[in-house]
């Protein structure tokens, strides 16, 4: 593994790359607060799935739909190392065990906080719903905008990407999904 003296070396080269003066004030700290920051923007390679998702609740014979929606990340794209950040809705139907709602925000930020593409979140968080709290069906939404479409190559400012997975009933049954989409777009509180 990398040392963090090592990565702060690889930052370094970078900014000779960027800059040839990279010992001005405001960057010679630089390697260092990159690598701090990154400590935290990719801390989802440090979580697990299982125990996020371990502690839960008897449903107590709710059936019906558990939808957290506008749950904001961010996360880093791997093919240019640029931004996305959007929101995301994530929903089941319990069997016989419930989940605290702040998990369902912390599964998101465990696939958001890795290099990643939009798709491998949407199927992460469902796959990690369906493995560890065996619902009736999970489905997943993600909207986001992406800084490789903004600010290089086509720079498309308002250009928001969707993807969705849909796992048991909500991928069966057409009117579980139609419920599914009424509750995402009912108005805000």
């Amino acid at each position: 593994m990398t040392s963090k003296e090592e990565a702060m070396k690889a930052v370094s080269t970078l900014l000779k790359y960027i800059e040839n003066d990279n010992n001005r004030e405001g960057l010679i700290d630089t390697p260092k607060r990159v690598v701090e920051s990154f400590e935290e923007i990719y801390a989802g390679y440090k979580m697990d799935a299982s125990e996020v998702l371990s502690s839960t609740f008897n449903g107590e014979g709710y059936d019906g739909i558990v939808l957290l929606r506008d749950i904001e990340f961010h996360s880093t794209c791997e093919h240019h190392l640029q931004p996305f950040k959007g929101r995301a809705h994530v929903a089941y139907i319990p069997t016989e065990r419930i989940v605290g709602i702040s998990k369902l925000a912390r599964i998101v930020e465990l696939h958001a906080r890795r290099l990643q593409n939009q798709e491998r979140i949407t199927n992460g968080v469902a796959s990690d719903l369906e493995e560890h709290l065996n619902p009736l069906g999970s489905a997943v939404i993600i909207e986001a905008a992406h800084g490789c479409m903004q600010c290089r190559g086509v720079s498309k400012q308002n250009a928001v990407m969707t993807t969705s997975a849909m796992r048991g009933v909500f991928f069966d049954r057409s009117e579980a999904r139609s419920e599914l989409m009424q509750l995402i777009h009912s108005p805000p509180l």
